[in-house]
């Protein structure tokens, strides 16, 4: 964790990896909004040009984007990072079908690793792709993460990423106000984007969509949280149960925004992706100068 950051001292790191440990042998049956973010995060890969050897996914979950990075890169080793060891051990990836009967692609199951994202058990510059699918929003400050992926990418390698900006779940913390967080801290896109300069990025590209779901009532969408792991792991969140009172009265006010018959549940997500360029200075400081032997003849 990077002294001084504005974004640190927030999050409960063990809280995030309790959470997401409880609903790992069920986590399948209440993903779908992940996995519907990770298609919409593969497609972008059409637009780039890459042929990795190795792809790093940080917060892997149960490697849900394994099956459609294997597909594209069949040749790529894949490594699966994530801080709920319950998540690596409930679920296995094997290679696509297709794969098999043509004799192609890597045998090996993809390695998963319990590690944390700020603190990454691989060497510099050993990595073609990093990959992360609605990670960031669940650590206490991105930029060590990010610092990170950077220092494991090789030259010319590619981070990309999704997380969800502020105006996620908007609905609820307007409803359920009460001096306590409801949600996590969500990063604004631009200063993610600074973020990427910030830790070495070249070229960050930045973009968001807003998906809506609706729900029948509240505690439908409470349950469907609870079901991929979404509870609230911020250290000011409220650590007993809500009373009646404020539990009716939140409700009570969520109920008036209803549209359509329906409750509705912002998501902001936000997509980014950049590049590791040729350094600029050396570990010390010093800027390295670049040139051209004239060539003989």
């Amino acid at each position: 964790m990077s002294q001084g950051s504005p974004h640190s001292g927030f999050v409960d790191r063990l809280q995030v990896g309790r959470g997401f440990s409880r609903v790992a042998a069920t986590y399948g049956e209440g993903d779908f909004f992940a996995r519907e973010v990770d298609r919409r995060m593969q497609e972008r890969l059409d637009f780039v040009k890459v042929e990795p050897k190795r792809i790093l996914d940080l917060g892997c979950s149960r490697g849900g984007s394994f099956p459609g990075l294997s597909a594209r890169y069949p040749e790529a080793e894949l490594i699966g990072l994530d801080v709920a060891p319950a998540m690596l051990s409930t679920g296995r990836t094997p290679r696509p079908s297709w794969q098999r009967w043509l004799g192609i692609g890597r045998n090996a199951e993809p390695l998963r690793l319990a590690a944390d994202a700020a603190n990454l058990p691989l060497k510099s510059r050993s990595t073609a792709i990093v990959w992360s699918n609605l990670l960031l929003h669940w650590l206490d400050d991105p930029i060590p993460a990010l610092a990170e992926a950077h220092r494991v990418l090789e030259v010319g390698g590619l981070l990309m990423f999704s997380t969800l900006g502020p105006d996620t779940l908007k609905e609820l913390r307007a409803a359920f106000a009460d001096g306590y967080a409801h949600t996590q801290r969500f990063a604004d896109m631009h200063d993610l984007g600074d973020m990427l300069v910030g830790c070495g990025f070249a070229d960050p590209v930045m973009d968001m969509e807003v998906i809506t779901l609706t729900y029948d009532d509240v505690d439908a969408m409470f349950a469907e949280l609870r079901a991929a792991g979404s509870s609230c792991a911020m250290k000011a969140r409220r650590h007993g149960m809500t009373g009646r009172q404020s539990w009716a009265r939140g409700k009570a006010a969520y109920e008036a925004m209803r549209k359509d018959g329906r409750l509705p549940a912002t998501f902001e997500v936000i997509y980014g992706h950049a590049w590791k360029a040729e350094p600029k200075k050396t570990p010390d400081g010093r800027a390295i100068v670049r040139f051209d032997l004239p060539r003989k003849g």
